[in-house]
């Protein structure tokens, strides 16, 4: 079957084509753009946990609510923004290899790019959010949002941890989905806030998130929070990411990919 058949796939494909493009003409550009990602992340995971940590003064357990819905906002940022996220790229990357549309040794290379720039991004802008007022050493209550989130992820077991990443990027890659298929700009907002705040809101493992959550968190409590070590840091990344990477990539983007292979007529 070919991709005109197919709107979805042929959209992806030029998606993947314009990533290759720039990665081999420009790699500082396509490097800037995945650290970009991660400032649009840093950014709502910032005040996703601020906003948060006021709910729950309001009211116990509004927070959770409110922490979902503020950072769903990160997506839309980085899709209006064209920003490179990892875990969005494992689902074009699996589909670029799977429908061999750009070799699999450049895959691969743009992929480990962008998830290695996305850390760095998120380093650097968390440690840029320290200096601010909210986010300073010392404003932060030990029991804050943040330090209890932290402490809770990184308390999770590797199985854990794998499986919610699968789901986790199951979901944002629907999201990535629907704004392909969506025409309307409201439509695609809605769509992104809403699918993503099902991941957010039960706290599945997005190892992209978590680069930005655990440094804010480091930065901001001028140091390891309860249950930090480096072992159990890249743990959390480690099987979040491979959890992350059979959502978005196998699951997604694989599947997908071999659905659309398969029939005439039922495509996507």
């Amino acid at each position: 079957m070919t991709d005109h058949k197919s709107p979805l796939i042929t959209t992806i494909n030029k998606s993947i084509y314009k990533k290759a493009q720039l990665f081999e003409s420009n790699f500082i550009s396509y490097a800037m753009r995945s650290v970009l990602a991660c400032l649009f992340l840093s950014l709502g995971v910032a005040v996703a946990c601020y906003t948060a940590e006021k709910a729950n003064f309001l009211v116990d357990g509004l927070g959770k609510f409110i922490y979902a819905f503020m950072f769903s906002w990160s997506l839309v940022m980085i899709v209006y923004m064209n920003a490179e996220l990892g875990t969005s790229n494992m689902m074009y990357m699996t589909s670029a290899i799977n429908r061999r549309v750009i070799k699999t040794s450049l895959a691969v290379k743009i992929l480990a790019t962008c998830i290695f720039f996305n850390f760095i991004g998120a380093v650097f802008f968390t440690f840029l959010l320290s200096f601010t007022d909210v986010y300073q050493v010392g404003h932060l209550e030990p029991d804050a949002y943040l330090f209890e989130a932290v402490t809770a992820k990184l308390a999770k077991t590797p199985l854990t941890q794998f499986v919610e990443g699968i789901f986790a990027n199951i979901i944002v890659n629907t999201a990535v989905f629907a704004t392909i298929r969506m025409k309307d700009d409201a439509g695609k907002v809605i769509a992104m806030i809403f699918i993503i705040y099902i991941f957010a809101f039960l706290g599945f493992e997005h190892v992209i998130a978590n680069f930005a959550t655990f440094s804010l968190a480091f930065f901001a409590n001028g140091g390891p929070v309860e249950g930090m070590t480096i072992m159990s840091v890249l743990s959390n990344f480690l099987f979040s990411g491979l959890g992350n990477f059979v959502g978005g990539g196998i699951i997604i983007g694989a599947l997908y990919s071999w659905l659309n292979e398969k029939s005439e007529l039922y495509v996507d």
